[in-house]
């Protein structure tokens, strides 16, 4: 079983890996899940040691394969993770590039992401309906 580490692997579909710190990869809700080291419980006890076998593989190898994410999307998809975390709680925040070609595929892999939990990695947050 694997302890967990500072670092984790993204990894595209075209074999293309970036190492980005865990708390920056845990803002999109589905590497957050993946890398869960906590099975759910439905009874809320704590969870046994051994029955973090359970887990997803990612949370034991701190690795997250996207088979649906190619590099260059990945890449910018790592390149916000940062930038939201940078940016997290200022205002006045500068514009990031992204190239018209990629945003199509970025949508996608942003809603991927998010699970369709949150809007966050979309640019906007929810509003106060």
């Amino acid at each position: 079983m694997s302890e967990t580490t500072d670092y984790v692997t993204l990894v595209s579909n075209d074999g293309f890996e970036f190492v980005v710190q865990r708390s920056s990869a845990c803002i999109a809700e589905a590497i957050k899940r993946m890398l869960d080291l906590r099975r759910p419980a439905l009874d809320k006890q704590v969870v046994p040691t051994d029955a973090l076998k359970d887990n997803f593989s990612e949370a034991q190898t701190n690795t997250c394969k996207f088979e649906n994410i190619s590099g260059v999307v990945l890449e910018k998809v790592c390149e916000y993770l940062y930038y939201h975390e940078k940016f997290r709680d200022q205002k006045d925040v500068p514009d990031m590039d992204i190239p018209p070609e990629l945003c199509l595929e970025l949508l996608m892999a942003a809603d991927y992401l998010n699970g369709g939990t949150s809007p966050s990695m979309l640019g906007h947050e929810p509003s106060a309906d």
